[in-house]
This record gives structure tokens, sequence and C-alpha cells, in this order.
């Protein structure tokens, strides 16, 4: 890529996530409502999230080899109880990964 592209790919992409950021608040001015439809995305889409994340990180488990997901099953257990105890999103994620690092490390 010459200079030029570099700075023109830069520009672009400025203005792309300038307008990004900008869009809602001209869509949505502070002063109308919020439309219900998209009241109901905000509530519904972070668990949708979460679940394809469950499902993308188990589609290459193997479960008929090795440790057969002993791993895994752990350490979405140690999220799930982590979670059920004391319902703060970034500590339940940080003990079901040390969980999961510390038994991959330990189980092979």
């Amino acid at each position: 890529m010459t200079s030029q592209q570099q700075i023109i790919t830069i520009v672009i992409l400025a203005v792309i996530t300038f307008m990004t950021r900008a869009l809602p608040f001209l869509i949505f001015p502070a002063g109308k409502p919020t439309p219900k439809y998209i009241q109901y995305l905000g509530k519904a889409l972070p668990l949708a999230v979460f679940g394809m994340l469950v499902v993308y990180c188990l589609k290459d488990v193997q479960w008929l080899e090795g440790s057969h997901g002993i791993p895994e099953i752990l350490g979405i257990a140690a999220v799930v109880l982590m979670h059920l105890w004391r319902r703060q999103l970034f500590l339940s994620m940080a003990v079901g990964t040390a969980v999961y690092m510390i038994l991959i490390r330990v189980m092979v």
C-alpha cells in the first residue's frame, strides 16, 4: 500500500467510526422516547450473543477423545455458579476462564 492509499484508508475508517458513534444520537434524539423494538433489542441481544459464544466455544470439543470436554464443562459450571452467587459478569467470566485454563494445563 502506498502512503496515499494508507492515508485514504485511515480517513475512511475515521469517518466510518465517527458515523457509527454519532448515528444513534441522530436517529434517537434525547427528547424523544426510544422505540419499543429498540428497547427489546437492547434486552435480547446481549443474551443472544452470549448464547452464540457458548455454541462457538463448544463446537470443536472432541467429546469422545482426550479429557472428553471436562475442562469446558467445568469452566462453564464455574461461570454459572459464580454468576448465581455474585451476579458480577466480569468476575464470573474471569473465574470460568481461570478454571478452564488451569484444567487444560493440568489434564493434558
